[in-house]
Order: structure tokens, then C-alpha cells, then sequence
């Protein structure tokens, strides 16, 4: 049993022996947080999910009070694992010492995690799950078999058991995620453990989508065939405010009609101010017209 961080090539072998499918995004292997502290020893896996979309890029860069990396990978809906940095990563925070000796112990972890005290950016390898987080956003049978299978590739690589992987909800009051049972995963890694690594079945292909155009595309009288299929997809999901159309010029219909989404979506205020942004973009499904 290892509790040497693996090299970055080495961690990269051990996912793709164990059949997790990989994307690389630049500079991963090189991007962390190494100098605010040391990274390691490691004794674990520590799940996530992200509570929000957008989630390769943000847990990439992070934000100013709490820069990135935050987490070693990000697990997409497709089971895709995408490697944003590697190494110290501001993903755990401080924990309880009673789940971080149940982690070196590979035992059962306690009914409720004790005070913080631990760091566990030092002592975790983090991967962020995209999910919502509300009991409602599903995890595709895919996700969950990728984030098995990066859990079984680490401890793996390192002699460890299953009783090394936990979730954040396991390791701190603070926090509620991931949102499925831990137990369940920790099952379930330790059943792959007991065999040898194989392939992963192919990610399912996901419908195709327009990507974000950027705020500044919807200016009054903008023209492209992307607005009417904005229209129409506002109006399927009940939100046209439209008195005919919708068409292909932005106006004030299609405002009224995007802000309704917005606040559909449960945005408030300013943020329901009928401009698109990311993530209500990305929620909408606007196909490729």
C-alpha cells in the first residue's frame, strides 16, 4: 500500500488500464496548487458533484476567492473523465479527523462526520460528478460506472480497498455531495477491485446542441436563423410571450419570452433580465439549426 502520490503518466496508465475514457485539457498534468502546501501523503479518493453546469471550465479555473484547480477531473454525464489539473487541489477543505483515520483504516466511516480538522486537499485525490445535486438531475448509468472505475484505478494503483474512496458529505458537516449513496460506490468499487480491469462500454452519444453564442450575439435586431430556434424552444417549454412568431430578428418578444425561462430556471431580479447567459443557454437545448 502506496501513499506516494502516482506521477501524472502513471495516474493517466491506471485510469486507461481500467478502461475510464479520458480527455486531456491543456497544460492538466502541470495545472495545481502545489505551492500553497504539499500534496500527499495521499490515502483516498474523494467524490464530488458540482451543484451547477458550465462545470469543465470552472473547476478548471476556479473562481478569486478559491482559485483552481478544484479537482483532479470532472466526470461528464456521458461518463467522459476530463482532466483539469493534477496534484494539490482546492477541492476538500478541512475535514474530520475521525473520517480521515476511518480512510487510512479502510473501514466503516462514522454515522456523522466529527469537527473539522484535517486538510483534505493534502491527503485526496478530488473529482468533481456534474450533477445539480437536487435529487432530481439523474446520474446516467454511464457517469456512475466512470466514477467507479477512476476510484478502482487509484486504489488500485495504490494497494488500497474500497473503504478508500469517500464522499464530501462523509467528510465534512458543511457539505451534502455527492448526492448517492456512498456506501453503494464503495461497494461497488471494491466488487471491480475483485477482478481485472477491463473496458468501458462506450459513452452513449448525446444529442447535439447549439453552443453558447456569448451575451453580446443578442442585440436588438440581430438576424440569424439561431434566434428562431430559440423562439421555438422557448415556446415548447412554455415560455413564448410571443404575439405571432417566433422569428428570426431578436426584439423585445424574444426578451420577454427568454427572461420567462429565466425565471422558470428560478432566477431572480437582474438575473432574469431576458439576456441569455451560459448556463440557462446550455439548459435550454437549443438545437443546431
Amino acid at each position: 500500500m502506496t501513499t506516494h502520490p502516482l506521477s501524472a503518466d502513471s495516474f493517466l496508465r491506471a485510469l486507461r488500464a481500467e478502461g475510464v475514457q479520458v480527455t486531456e485539457h491543456s497544460g492538466w498534468s502541470t495545472h495545481n496548487r502545489n505551492h500553497i502546501g504539499a500534496w500527499g501523503p495521499v490515502n483516498g479518493v474523494m467524490l464530488h458533484h458540482t451543484a451547477g453546469t458550465d462545470s469543465v471550465d470552472f473547476c478548471r479555473t476556479g473562481y478569486p476567492e478559491l482559485p483552481g484547480p478544484l479537482c483532479v477531473g470532472v466526470i461528464s454525464k456521458d461518463g467522459r473523465v476530463h482532466l483539469v489539473g493534477y496534484g494539490r487541489t482546492n477541492h476538500a477543505g478541512r475535514g474530520s479527523q475521525a473520517a480521515y483515520d476511518a480512510v487510512v483504516a479502510e473501514s466503516a466511516q462514522p454515522a456523522r462526520p466529527g469537527p473539522d480538522a484535517v486538510d483534505g486537499n493534502v491527503h485526496f485525490y478530488g473529482f468533481e460528478i456534474e450533477n445539480r445535486g437536487d435529487g432530481r438531475d439523474p446520474y446516467p448509468a454511464a457517469q456512475l460506472d466512470a466514477a467507479e472505475r477512476v476510484s478502482a484505478a487509484i486504489c488500485r494503483a495504490h494497494g488500497w480497498h474500497g473503504g478508500s474512496v469517500i464522499g464530501h458529505k462523509e467528510w465534512t458537516r458543511r457539505k451534502d455531495d455527492p448526492s448517492f449513496s456512498m456506501p453503494a460506490m464503495r461497494d461497488r468499487v471494491t466488487a471491480r477491485l475483485g477482478a481485472r480491469p477491463g473496458p468501458a462500454p462506450q459513452p452513449t452519444p448525446q444529442p447535439s446542441y447549439e453552443p453558447f453564442p456569448g451575451a453580446g450575439f443578442f442585440a436588438p435586431g440581430r438576424r440569424s436563423p439561431l434566434v428562431t430556434a430559440l423562439g421555438r424552444r422557448l415556446v415548447a417549454e412554455g415560455c413564448g410571450r410571443y404575439a405571432q412568431g417566433p422569428g428570426p430578428v431578436w426584439t423585445g418578444a424574444d426578451q420577454e419570452s427568454y427572461a420567462a425561462w429565466q425565471r422558470k430556471l428560478g432566477y431572480r431580479g437582474g438575473d432574469a433580465d431576458g439576456i441569455p447567459g451560459r448556463a440557462s443557454w446550455d439548459r435550454l437545448h437549443v438545437p443546431h439549426t
